[in-house]
């Protein structure tokens, strides 16, 4: 059984906080055709994780003045869109694969919490956060992202039809990126589709809420969710049964911490963008934000105002 994602308390207007590393380092993001590939894919990702590993730790030093860091690694596993095999089969393999390349996973974490767990549905919390930059010159005649589902980092080409607007003229005109650096890299990505429970987040969605999970900006009612689960050393036969959080490693840092860092094949570069663009319209726990600046600076650790700043990657040529 999963721990409660949150109980109640008699002082809900207290915003409580989380444990920090300095850095969260994702080591990968398993698909089920991963999986289908059985050790040779697990075997060559980890071997490629290796010496970025190391170069991640050297970077957060750099930041902390020379101090050792605080680093927590994690692997993000897909049972959202294609739940495949169980974790008695795929925990011992990522574990054996990691352990081969001298490498140590912390924390596995199920994809599919990331929209609902325990009853609590998170995607849709931070859905609700979501304040679009409306562009120059918008009136407002598109609906807005929370009725269809689009979210863009500009404007979009004129559109015909009953959301049309009357003030455009008419013919084509390009889209335009509100933050060009001279020439615009347009984007319009897709959050979810389905209406009410039969709702089914995007990739991009579900990965801005992970990366706001590891930054430790995430609250409801105050108190944290997804809290990470020791591991007792058992494996049940289903997802479901799995803590969405699962700390393997008793002597782990902590999971969140101030920066996030994401080592992905080059395939996932599209999602992340678009991961970007959605950070950049969410609008977080303004406590949550104010704690861990706090922190930060009382550590000495340069923050940049935008969360979105605070998550990075590292991309190599993928299969």
């Amino acid at each position: 059984m999963t721990e409660a994602v949150f109980r109640e308390f008699p002082d809900q207007s207290r915003t409580h906080s989380v444990p920090l590393s300095h850095v969260s380092l994702e080591m990968g993001h398993l698909y089920a055709e991963d999986f289908a590939h059985e050790a040779a894919r697990l075997r060559a990702h980890f071997a490629e994780a290796g010496p970025w590993v190391d170069a991640v730790a050297v970077s957060a030093a750099r930041a902390t003045g020379g101090r050792r860091p605080r680093v927590s690694t994690c692997f993000l596993v897909d049972d959202y869109f294609a739940p495949f095999s169980s974790p008695a089969d795929v925990v011992p393999a990522l574990i054996g694969e990691a352990e081969r390349a001298g490498l140590r996973i912390d924390y596995l974490v199920r994809e599919s919490g990331l929209a609902e767990a325990d009853g609590f549905p998170l995607a849709r919390s931070v859905a609700g956060r979501l304040v679009e930059s409306p562009p120059p010159g918008s009136n407002g005649v598109r609906p807005a992202a929370a009725e269809t589902g689009w979210l863009a980092n500009g404007r979009r080409s004129p559109a015909s039809g009953p959301h049309a607007d009357p003030s455009a003229p008419s013919g084509w005109h390009p889209p335009h990126e509100t933050a060009a650096r001279r020439h615009s890299v347009f984007l319009d990505a897709e959050l979810w589709d389905g209406q009410g429970a039969g709702r089914t987040f995007s990739c991009a969605f579900l990965a801005a809420v992970w990366q706001l999970l590891r930054l430790g900006l995430l609250r409801h009612h105050g108190l944290p969710v997804l809290r990470p689960h020791p591991w007792d050393g058992s494996l049940p036969g289903t997802w479901e049964e799995l803590p969405v959080v699962l700390q393997l490693n008793p002597k782990a840092a902590p999971f969140a911490a101030y920066r996030t860092c994401s080592l992905l094949p080059s395939g996932y570069l599209p999602v992340e963008h678009a991961v970007q663009v959605i950070l950049e319209q969410i609008q977080v726990d303004a406590e949550a934000l104010h704690q861990v600046a706090e922190r930060s600076a009382a550590e000495g650790v340069h923050l940049p105002d935008s969360v979105a700043e605070r998550a990075s990657y590292i991309f190599y040529p993928g299969p």
